[in-house]
């Protein structure tokens, strides 16, 4: 049997306050899960375990004090999600956004390799079920190559598929009508960007959002251009969309193939695409699977379901 090991980790008495929890509650908790000991003494926090699993409490702490730095507290869903997915395998990976956000950090498997994609590639196609943080961390990023100069603009854009409706006979105007198409993507922006900001943003056209049909005969220079719902498009829309990059830019295209809106004789775009682009230089394709949601737990239970009743 190998001998307990003790890993030091350097922890303020203030972070240490939030962290450990009510009557150390919180700690408790990390040490039943993870199976270490844990003490604080002399502003570090000292773990006792097997080496794997102190590599484990290490990583789940100092993303814990990331939350604290972010949110002024931890909450129970943060400390769960920490304790299922504690290692963070690049300091890269971790995006720092102004809004409420704060610092966001990959939650599962899947969604490291989202971030590293969209690192590693300029043009990055995000496929799986709703709730994987296709369209949130790909704005996240956005606004972070924004904060950091890596781009001038961002362009958000979606089909709007019309579920029986006509844009033209709603009430309003333009704004008006397509606000309900594009409110998830204002959504991602207030978990972002201050909602002061992100109306200044907006006013001066360094934020764009627009249907996609807006996008035709453009050419998007510097800009970070994000194709939500691409499983809405065409294979000749989402061409249309590809072919607008320009120089400078980056594109991410996010969708679910199994909630397709198209009428039954069209076909998505986004499901034919990954034949055509696949062994292209500099385009990455990641499929997010049921195991990267991090909505409610049932949300995982009722995309399983679905599945099992599509594969009957």
């Amino acid at each position: 049997m190998k001998k307990p090991e003790n890993r030091r980790v350097p922890l303020t008495s203030e972070d240490a306050r939030i962290l450990l929890g009510a009557g150390d509650s919180n700690l408790r908790e990390i040490c039943r899960v993870l199976g270490v000991a844990a003490v604080y003494r002399g502003g570090n926090l000292i773990f006792t375990g097997e080496r794997g699993a102190l590599d484990r409490a290490q990583a789940v702490t100092e993303r814990l004090v990331a939350q604290i730095r972010a949110a002024g507290n931890i909450s129970a869903s943060a400390l769960a999600k920490a304790l299922e997915f504690p290692e963070l395998r690049s300091e890269g990976l971790v995006c720092s956004v102004p809004g409420r956000a704060g610092r966001i950090i990959p939650r599962t498997p899947g969604q490291e390799a989202y971030m590293k994609s969209m690192l590693h590639n300029e043009l990055v196609f995000s496929i799986g079920p709703a709730g994987t943080g296709k369209t949130f961390l790909a704005v996240a990023e956005a606004v972070s190559a924004l904060r950091d100069n890596r781009v001038e603009r961002i362009i958000l854009t979606r089909p709007a598929v019309e579920a029986g409706e006509n844009l033209g006979f709603l009430p309003g105007d333009l704004q008006q009508k397509i606000d309900p198409y594009l409110r998830p993507i204002f959504d991602a922006l207030n978990d972002t960007l201050t909602p002061s900001r992100v109306q200044k943003y907006m006013e001066s056209r360094i934020i764009e959002v627009a249907p996609l049909a807006y996008m035709r005969g453009r050419t998007l220079n510097n800009a970070f251009v994000i194709l939500d719902e691409a499983q809405n498009t065409t294979l000749t829309q989402l061409k249309m969309f590809l072919t607008r990059m320009g120089y400078g830019s980056r594109l991410v295209v996010t969708g679910d193939v199994t909630q397709i809106d198209l009428r039954p004789r069209e076909k998505s775009g986004l499901v034919q695409i990954a034949g055509i682009l696949r062994n292209v230089s500099g385009i990455g394709f990641v499929y997010l699977e049921r195991e990267d949601v991090v909505r409610h737990p049932l949300v995982q239970r009722i995309i399983k379901a679905f599945s099992r009743e599509d594969n009957r």
